[in-house]
């Protein structure tokens, strides 16, 4: 049973051992708002190239899974509203009934690793939720990257989760952190969440090193999180950030919000309290990863 095409381009690039970033397609269908969500799309591609990587945008089109997407396609998942949100779990149930969706990190990771792309890109994962002693809530991202080999390049996880508790999760599923340019875990929107990682590299080429390492080790196959921070100069301001965080989680709490639409509704939150600014910090972050992610593919 066929359910996967790649474009020529990124197949021509894995059979001949040239550098490839795997791009997750729900920040386009879901995360930006039109029409700039196309453009950012497009712009990402255009910053794995210029760093002589080739992009693989991935999504499920009419039931089928597609590893790097014509202008048409990418066209199509920024502009349908019929574009679907996958997490791993739907894969299968997306692809058996003709769906069409955007692939969450989770997603992306294994259909990326499964495709033989080794380094993949994005914003922020998932990962422990707030008060998570009483929802139990946790993030598919965590225990797909447990079992998934493949290099994550993000700004650390989303900053309205449960940082600390997100980090001993990580630690206890095995998923390796290191901190490029810097001994504190990335906040998402902010340079650092306040809390230290055990390893820290400097360049694409130490990268590169531990993933060839981690290969030749063998072993649990799991995932590598670098996490990159966002620039100081293009960070959220942190006051803000931390008054406006504290302002949706009471709102939170007194309209019900709970389960998977929490994350949602504070991302919401934040982008129309801070005027766009948390928004355009986490631009500025994905850029930041896409760029390094393809050093990082060049590098290997």
């Amino acid at each position: 049973m066929q359910l996967t095409e790649m474009t020529d381009e990124v197949r021509e690039a894995l059979a001949a051992h040239r550098p490839v970033v795997a791009l997750e397609s729900t920040i386009i269908a879901h995360g930006l708002p039109r029409p700039r969500n196309l453009a950012v799309a497009e712009e990402l591609e255009g910053l794995v190239r210029a760093e002589g990587a080739v992009p693989a945008t991935i999504a499920v089109l009419d039931g089928r899974v597609h590893i790097g997407l014509d202008k048409q396609q990418l066209d199509r998942i920024a502009g349908d509203d019929d574009v679907r949100k996958l997490g791993h779990r739907d894969l299968a149930p997306a692809l058996a009934s003709g769906a069409s969706g955007a692939t969450t990190v989770s997603a992306t990771a294994f259909l990326a690793a499964r495709a033989g792309i080794r380094v993949f890109a994005t914003g922020g994962l998932g990962g422990v939720h707030r008060e998570w002693t009483h929802s139990q809530d946790e993030s598919a991202d965590l225990r797909v990257l447990a079992q998934t080999p493949i290099a994550v390049v993000c700004a650390g996880v989303k900053s309205v989760l449960d940082v600390p508790a997100t980090l001993q999760r990580l630690e206890t599923l095995g998923v390796g952190i290191l901190g490029y340019g810097t001994d504190r875990f990335p906040g998402f929107y902010l340079t650092s969440s306040g809390e230290p990682v055990d390893w820290t590299v400097h360049s694409p080429g130490e990268v590169a090193e531990v993933i060839r390492a981690r290969e030749a080790l063998g072993g649990p196959e799991s995932a590598l999180i670098v996490a990159h921070p966002v620039a100081e100069s293009d960070q959220l301001d942190p006051a803000l950030h931390d008054r406006v965080l504290r302002e949706a989680l009471d709102e939170c709490t007194e309209r019900g919000i709970v389960g998977q639409a929490v994350t949602p509704f504070l991302l919401e939150f934040l982008m129309q309290r801070t005027d766009g600014a948390s928004l355009e910090a986490n631009i500025a972050a994905v850029r930041g990863n896409v760029r390094l992610a393809a050093r990082i593919a060049a590098a290997l």
